[in-house]
């Protein structure tokens, strides 16, 4: 029986034997539908991938504000039409280890002090321009500009020169960094034409596909590249288009419909039932993502101490992690560092304590209610997680007022902006890179508007010690002062939970991003 089916599933993949029919010939036989689809996708592996077709996702993340300019990237569905359209210097592996894209070639001086990329011959521009060292150069130049904006800024800064010469680009950094080639796999980070200082918002680098959509809080669709420098290893689709779905919902639905092959942001508590729907699959894996709720540590009331402790302390985590991630996740600490950082170290849990955070409270001097702001799209469940809280703060006498505000311009007009919010951060390479975005003092992505001038000096430390045990060290330190006297409440961090429809292929789980690190639609393909 077992040689029989192996055969037909062969046949599945070369196209000349029907899906269903394979199905019913292997239900005859008595075996069960999970185990004939295992081998259905291990045939389609093993005969590779699929051309042709257009591959279609629903995604959450998406607004009328989006823009096109890597820099500016925020949400979802920029990150991943993003990956389709964009190449980038380097990238991480599934594994962790580097992927030389535009750059060939990285070296360091021995104090990691200064950095030459050689620029790999051959890559073409979608507009049939060769890429060159001077494009890198300026793309770098770029995103070290505080008038970019961009989400990369936090880290760019220690960046001292930037000298672009023949295939090389010679970086001089301000201090010794041996993460800086990690660095340099930020999404924002896009290669464009003279750094995108032209056009920032063209749409225009040296990625898989090209764009073709392009409607902000509607839809997105590229055709693939032909002169694409990987060639066939990334791309089998002949187009992609990402749907914006931002009501969970209407996007499951759209997905059983068979309306789209892919979707980002299953919502926990439904994780369960989509298990059995028949064609779906649960694509779910841990990582550095997390659930937050942020404070501004220079606006009253949070520029208190006090009165962020006592919100620390009045938040049952581990209510919040049964509620609303289901098990599909751990606790947080009130840092956005867990296991999933080599250089990680424990530091003793912290606990709901209503009689504490009453202490705390009472000690603030604050009286009256807390505005907390959420939304749909903050993270799966964030309008519950917010309910939650306003419940378990109200057991230590604090109380929150909860605003449900609107998807669209949420995180244009609330994160970041508003003092009191739920967000998430989907982490970073290293620990240099998510303190260095979210916590620097001059980051413009310090959404807590925690700033220190004794901390930047220990990031900036940390960074220039090339002594691993030394660096752990200082990174628990750094985590400690984060956790006790900075403004994020941090009670979860998340696994990446997506789902592909039937005869989705070529899935590999990332533990970086959601959507194998937004490259599902790359590297995904349809089955014959």
């Amino acid at each position: 029986m077992s040689n029989e089916l192996e055969f037909l599933s062969r046949r599945v993949a070369a196209g000349k034997l029907s899906r269903r029919d394979f199905l019913g010939r292997a239900a005859a036989l008595g075996v069960t539908a999970p185990f004939a689809n295992s081998l259905l996708s291990s045939a389609a592996r093993a005969a590779g991938p699929v051309k042709g077709g257009t591959l279609k996702a629903g995604l959450v993340g998406g607004e009328s504000t989006n823009s096109l300019d890597p820099a500016l990237f925020m949400t979802q569905v920029p990150f991943a039409f993003g990956k389709m359209w964009g190449e980038m210097i380097v990238e991480l592996s599934p594994e962790g280890k580097l992927e030389n894209r535009i750059a060939e070639e990285i070296g360091s001086s021995d104090d990691a002090k200064v950095w030459t990329l050689k620029i790999r011959d051959g890559v073409e521009f979608h507009n049939g321009k060769t890429v060159t060292a001077e494009d890198v150069a300026a793309t770098l130049e770029r995103h070290s500009d505080e008038k970019s904006k961009s989400g990369a800024l936090g880290y760019m800064k220690g960046i001292a020169t930037i000298k672009a010469s023949g295939k090389e680009v010679v970086l001089t950094l301000k201090e010794p960094n041996a993460d800086l080639p990690y660095l340099l796999s930020d999404y924002h980070l896009i290669v464009q034409p003279n750094g995108g200082k032209d056009k920032a918002d063209a749409g225009i680098s040296a990625g898989p596909y090209k764009v073709t959509t392009n409607e902000p809080g509607v839809r997105h669709g590229g055709e693939r590249f032909a002169n694409y420098w990987q060639g066939d290893k990334m791309g089998h689709a002949d187009r992609i288009e990402i749907i914006v779905i931002n009501d969970a919902t209407a996007r499951t639905a759209a997905l059983q419909g068979g309306q789209v092959n892919m979707i980002n942001r299953v919502e926990p508590k439904i994780v369960d039932l989509i298990k059995r729907v028949p064609g779906v699959t649960i694509r779910n894996h841990a990582g550095p993502g997390h659930y937050v709720f942020i404070m501004h540590c220079n606006t009253a009331p949070f520029d208190n101490n006090d009165l962020r402790m006592a919100l620390k302390l009045a938040i049952d985590r581990e209510e919040m992690l049964n509620k609303v991630l289901r098990g599909y996740g751990s606790l947080g600490n009130d840092f956005p560092i867990n296991a999933a950082y080599p250089l990680f170290t424990e530091i003793e849990q912290r606990k709901y304590d209503p009689d504490k955070a009453k202490f705390h409270y009472k000690k603030s001097g604050h009286d009256g209610s807390i505005l907390l702001r959420t939304s749909d799209v903050a993270f799966p469940g964030a309008v519950d997680a917010a309910q939650l809280f306003q419940q378990s703060a109200a057991k230590a006498g604090i109380t929150l007022e909860v605003k449900r505000e609107p998807g669209d311009g949420y995180w244009s007009e609330v994160w970041n902006k508003q003092p009191f919010c739920a967000s998430y951060w989907g982490g970073r390479s290293t620990q240099d890179q998510m303190y260095s975005t979210a916590y620097l003092s001059t980051a413009d992505w310090n959404d807590t508007r925690f700033k220190r001038p004794d901390f930047d000096k220990m990031v900036l430390a940390a960074r220039a010690e090339l002594d691993e045990a030394k660096r752990k060290a200082m990174y628990h330190d750094m985590a400690v002062m984060v956790r006790d006297e900075g403004g994020l409440i941090l009670p979860m961090f998340n696994q990446f939970i997506d789902a592909t429809g039937a005869k989705v292929d070529g899935w590999v789980d990332d533990p970086h991003q959601e959507l194998m690190n937004g490259y599902a639609l790359a590297k995904c393909w349809l089955q014959a």
